[in-house]
């Protein structure tokens, strides 16, 4: 992956529980999250497919980018993520080539 960031939208399935986070290393940390090796949210929701994702050219672009989706209704979530993955697959292959 290219240098910079990424935000990136992890679920527990179709429909269900979902996670925004940033990144500078996707492959690495979508694997963090489907090995359960960070404590915390998606750990605990199992949130370990890999749905979503966006890359920036800078890091604090991509950290702009996380904060606003954050505050966005779930609706807009699941609308960004049927748009380009309507069938809600891990994306994981695809990043890890």
């Amino acid at each position: 992956m290219k240098k910079g960031g990424c935000v990136y939208m992890m679920a527990s399935r179709r429909n269900g529980t979902i996670y925004i986070g940033v990144t500078s290393d996707l492959a690495k940390r979508a694997w963090e999250h489907r090995e359960g090796r960070i404590e915390g949210f998606t750990r605990k929701y199992g949130c370990k497919l890999l749905v979503w994702f966006e890359h920036h050219d800078k890091i604090e672009a991509a950290i702009k980018r996380e904060k606003q989706m954050k505050e966005w209704r779930r609706a807009w979530k699941l609308r960004v993520i049927e748009e380009t993955n309507p069938d809600w697959n891990d994306l994981f292959e695809l990043v890890c080539g």
